[in-house]
């Protein structure tokens, strides 16, 4: 048997995509609670489930494209289809990952073991079929975030903003119709890389970004004037973060029209110094509005 490349098998489980569970912690944010000890433990402990049941979910994504990601100029360098990494280790890695990750899970509530679970499942779907579907595809990758809020809210007991999920859904929406218009853009539509590119067209996908960009800073706008927002915050002063969001959106879809990026928003959002500079003004903000 071939000796296991630790190294390999870390990029198999593509930690940099860890990034994404930070949605986990809107609820201990935007509800108020990070003076909770327990709720900060519950919401670790769903950090934590939702980066190891996504590794195992990219472990499978990669098992099922190795083939066609050897013909590709950058995937063919992923850990299975290079062969750093064989199929029996990465399905070992893959085993252990869903057990420690229902383990968290647990431990955080049965809420949120339930939510990890409907979020495995859907996105085997994903991988087996629907992510040949066009725009079944981009919601069940914006599901996969809309998941992640609801397990640090509903899921260790943190009532959930109606608003709050609005904009979550709306801004996750955004990104997974900008990943894929990106990929149309270095493709031109053709299906050799991704099948689903075919059934899209670069308007439609632009339709697709101005509505969901629109819906997410009406959503958000809304969510700061809530009578149930202002009474839980103690403060109607969070509309004053609103030009961020909008100016975020705004240069992301600059970058995915002038610079061809957009596939990789995880990369993206954190190598931009303009975005950096808005995300952390509106933190700073946010973080002092909420405070007080």
């Amino acid at each position: 048997m071939k000796n296991l490349d630790l190294f390999s098998l870390l990029r198999l489980l593509r930690p940099k995509q860890w990034i994404k569970n930070g949605f986990v912690c809107a609820g201990v944010l935007f509800g108020g609670r990070w003076h909770d000890a327990q709720a900060l433990h519950a919401m670790l402990l769903a950090v934590a489930s939702f980066c190891l049941m996504g590794s195992s979910v990219y472990i499978l994504n990669d098992y099922l494209d190795r083939e066609a990601d050897r013909a590709h100029p950058t995937k063919r360098k992923r850990p299975l289809a290079a062969g750093s990494v064989t199929p029996v280790q990465g399905f070992a890695a893959g085993v252990a990952c869903v057990a420690a990750s229902v383990a968290a899970a647990w431990l955080a509530d049965p809420r949120v073991l339930l939510i990890v679970l409907l979020y495995f499942t859907i996105n085997v779907a994903y991988s087996i079929r629907l992510k040949r579907l066009a725009v079944i595809d981009v919601f069940c990758i914006g599901s996969g975030f809309m998941l992640r809020i609801l397990a640090g809210t509903w899921g260790i007991h943190i009532p959930p903003s109606g608003w709050l999920i609005l904009t979550g859904m709306f801004i996750t929406l955004f990104l997974g119709f900008a990943k894929r218009r990106a990929e149309w853009s270095e493709t031109g539509g053709g299906s050799e890389r991704r099948q689903v590119l075919s059934q899209y067209s670069q308007p439609l996908l632009d339709s697709f970004l101005s509505i969901t960009a629109t819906g997410t800073v009406l959503s958000y706008g809304l969510y700061t004037l809530d009578p149930q927002t202002i009474a839980l915050h103690h403060t109607d002063k969070l509309i004053y973060t609103l030009p961020f969001v909008l100016f975020g959106l705004c240069r992301y879809m600059l970058l995915l029209h002038s610079s061809n990026k957009g596939e990789n928003p995880s990369v993206d959002v954190f190598t931009d110094p303009q975005i950096l500079a808005c995300g952390a003004a509106y933190a700073g903000i946010a973080w002092f509005l909420l405070s007080r």
